[in-house]
């Protein structure tokens, strides 16, 4: 009987479900796990994000082709359809799914990890790394990550809704070779994928599309704003709106400056660091 932990990622995805994966993963010691992304190209790296143990299988389909019946599974993704959904939770002994839906539900044999459910069977939590949880000296006055992937070349095509805050910005995973080069000679000060960590952690203001950032820069004692793109799921929206985060749409630029305007760190409220938490739900669900 195997554990697995299956992740949605890839170019047009982005890596917020594959960040707080391999939060879980860590923060689940020496549990013996596999992490199954639907991207080779991250999984390649994983070992990078402190995950041991990853496979690249293209397409959420594929699980059956690595899990056997009885199996263990964790599943972050919204790819599957709901017969599909109730294939996989009589396919594993125990099915743990992650939901980012305030209408949700736990259906019959699964759990659930949510942030805004709460019942038997139900974790309810968002996930953060502990290392968010310390405040670093704030040394960027003002970053920009729009996320992971920008297939379409939002930023370029939205340039001017950012382009005179002269912010620093973070360059995503999946970004083109090409697009890279354009954006280091567009701002005057950027970083690599791989200084995530620090920009996150260092940022005071961090004006980001990316969901799992926003939580980060939160709990770094940063004051976040996010960007809902029209691409993504605006379902974390209710979830920053307990914490007072901003929220700007359709790339309102008066409203952005509006915000920056009045912005004060007060008017945030603090995320609790829920690690420990998580981890005992899963262990004890594992059992």
């Amino acid at each position: 009987m195997k554990f697995y932990y299956y992740v949605h990622t890839g170019h047009r995805i982005g890596l917020d479900r594959f960040r707080r994966a391999c939060t879980i993963i860590r923060s689940l010691g020496d549990i013996d796990i596999t992490l199954l992304c639907s991207d080779y190209r991250i999984a390649q790296v994983a070992r990078d994000f402190g995950v041991d143990k990853s496979v690249g299988i293209d397409v959420v389909r594929n699980i059956p082709h690595i899990a056997v019946h009885g199996d263990k599974m964790i599943f972050d993704s919204e790819e599957a359809n709901p017969i599909m959904l109730d294939d996989m939770r009589n396919f594993f002994s125990t099915f743990i799914r992650i939901s980012d839906d305030k209408d949700d539900n736990k259906k019959q044999n699964e759990l659930l990890i949510s942030p805004y459910l709460e019942e038997e069977g139900i974790c309810s939590s968002y996930v953060i790394d502990d290392k968010y949880f310390v405040n670093h000296e704030k040394t960027i006055k003002i970053a920009y990550f729009f996320g992971d992937d920008d297939y379409e070349k939002d930023i370029e095509k939205h340039l001017d809704f950012i382009q005179d805050l002269k912010p620093d910005i973070l360059l995503g995973f999946y970004y083109f070779l090409d697009y890279e080069e354009f954006l280091k000679k567009t701002f005057s000060n950027y970083y690599e994928f791989e200084e995530y960590d620090e920009v996150i952690q260092k940022s005071e203001i961090l004006i980001t599309a990316s969901p799992q950032a926003v939580l980060e820069n939160l709990a770094s004692g940063g004051k976040p704003i996010y960007i809902q793109r029209e691409d993504y799921t605006s379902k974390f929206q209710p979830l920053f709106r307990k914490f007072g985060v901003p929220i700007i749409k359709d790339y309102n630029k008066n409203y952005l400056y509006l915000v920056l305007e009045t912005l004060s760190r007060d008017k945030y409220k603090n995320v609790i660091q829920n690690g420990d938490k998580i981890a005992d739900f899963i262990k004890e669900c594992i059992k």
